[in-house]
């Protein structure tokens, strides 16, 4: 869900550390700039700087922080002090949300960056701050961007203004602040957390940026396939896109038409012929399973390349990496499914495109690994059984036995217990008389499963009574 301003008004999400002038009506006179004379004219400002929301009802994306009710809308509206930790990948939105909570309230932004400054200039910030509010009572919005590349002294530095409201802190991160932000500073904030825009939002954020006089003013369109194309490149990101679309328009021939091919020439970015809803999606994740089954890497790391690049949802690799780890190689190697699930855990953490590598890495190790399908062939063969009724009651010695009465219906009775035995195995049903001897899990010799089956034909031949 999106909150979106009226149809003439221009918005997005981005992370650029740029500010719009603020509109009289929101929040009053904007704060001079320290350098106002540095400052490029509106005109020749990126695309993605023109198009910055001026309000939180401008912004797109987000509904889950921005509506009715919602965190930061009630500190907005209060006009009360706040610490805000915003944690999302780039071109999400964290500046913007920092920069528009500063304008709809009045207070003054002041932007730090992480990368290129220091305690010395943190703390001079926090004590004009400080000064500030004491004498008129302004408060002071300290945006401190890339907030996970303080290292702990730094953080420590912003704990006297947080913990006493000297200003309102906003830091941004694209890492988990769990593992990057300080536990008392991560305590004294309230975490938010920002997701990759959704198409629709993307699409949105377009067609303002072509229409609205402070984006491109209708000087050039955007042919629908050029549009899914530049969707699909955004990756969730709102500047990229914008970046992206202003590219083009630059090398838009004199009719303003964009189609794909001239956003190919402006990104240098081929477009991949892949549809997400149709046999393109099946065709490729097919032959990136069928590449992987058959230890042909290369292939395989073609398939995935495509894949990512055609803007295909990496969660849905990642679960089909998951299932191929047990399907195709299994016992084979059984590190093949930490290294699955592994990759599957960075994609929710880290996302496109750092997450590339681990999908690779998992594709990489799936590829190479030895293969058996011993593992599915079990439990299809087992569910086989089950479906035609092979099943029958529990072997009475099975029973649970513990509560009050269980011995004097013969529950538990005759159950000998592993541990009291040599090798953890003893002579014993376990399976129903409807499939005792059954043998579903057939071991291969390929990999670490060749050990298995000696391992299973000792077990089985003390389960059974014929060895020892």
């Amino acid at each position: 869900m999106s909150s979106r301003g009226e149809a003439g008004q221009a918005e997005s999400l981005f992370d650029d550390p740029v500010g719009e002038p603020r509109p009289e009506s929101a929040a009053g006179p904007a704060a001079p700039s320290a350098t106002p004379s540095a400052a490029p004219a509106p005109a020749e400002q990126p695309l993605a700087v023109r198009m910055r929301p001026r309000s939180l009802d401008e912004v797109v994306g987000q509904g889950h922080l921005l509506g009715p009710g919602t965190p930061i809308r009630q500190l907005v509206e209060r006009d009360a002090p706040m610490s805000l930790l915003l944690w999302g990948p780039p071109g999400t939105g964290k500046t913007t949300l920092a920069t528009v909570v500063s304008q709809v309230t009045a207070r003054r932004f002041v932007e730090v960056s992480a990368v290129s400054d220091g305690v010395k200039r943190v703390r001079a910030e926090i004590d004009l701050a400080r000064r500030e509010l004491g004498m008129s009572g302004r408060q002071t919005v300290l945006f401190v961007d890339e907030v996970h590349r303080f290292n702990k002294a730094q953080q420590d530095a912003l704990l006297p203004a947080v913990e006493n409201r000297w200003v309102s802190f906003i830091g941004a991160t694209t890492e988990n602040p769990f593992f990057s932000v300080i536990s008392p500073l991560l305590s004294r904030s309230l975490l938010l957390t920002l997701e990759p825009l959704a198409e629709d939002d993307l699409r949105e954020v377009i067609r303002r940026a072509l229409a609205d006089e402070r984006g491109l003013g209708g000087a050039v369109t955007l042919e629908p396939a050029a549009a899914d194309h530049l969707v699909r490149l955004a990756g969730g990101d709102a500047r990229r896109t914008l970046t992206y679309l202003e590219a083009a328009a630059l090398v838009a021939p004199e009719d303003g038409a964009i189609d794909t091919a001239v956003l190919e020439r402006a990104v240098d970015r081929a477009a991949v012929r892949y549809d997400r809803e149709g046999d393109q999606h099946y065709d490729v994740i097919s032959a990136f399973i069928k590449s992987i089954r058959g230890s042909d890497v290369d292939a395989a790391l073609h398939y995935l390349a495509r894949m990512i690049e055609a803007g295909e949802d990496p969660r849905f690799i990642a679960r089909r990496l998951v299932v191929h780890a047990s399907e195709d190689v299994g016992m084979a190697d059984p590190t093949a499914l930490q290294t699955a699930v592994a990759a599957a855990q960075a994609v929710e953490l880290v996302g496109l495109p750092e997450a590339r590598i681990n999908l690779a890495q998992a594709v990489v190790h799936l590829s190479l690994a030895p293969k058996s399908n011993a593992v599915i062939k079990a439990v299809d063969a087992a569910i086989g059984d089950v479906r035609k009724g092979l099943a029958g009651p529990v072997p009475g010695h099975l029973r649970d036995a513990h509560y009050k009465g269980a011995a004097r219906i013969g529950h538990g009775e005759g159950y000998q217990y592993a541990h009291d035995h040599p090798g953890g195995v003893v002579r014993q049903q376990y399976a129903p008389d409807a499939v005792h001897g059954r043998e579903y899990y057939k071991p291969t010799r390929h990999g670490a499963e060749g050990r298995f089956t000696e391992v299973l034909a000792r077990i089985r031949s003390v389960l059974r009574g014929t060895g020892r």
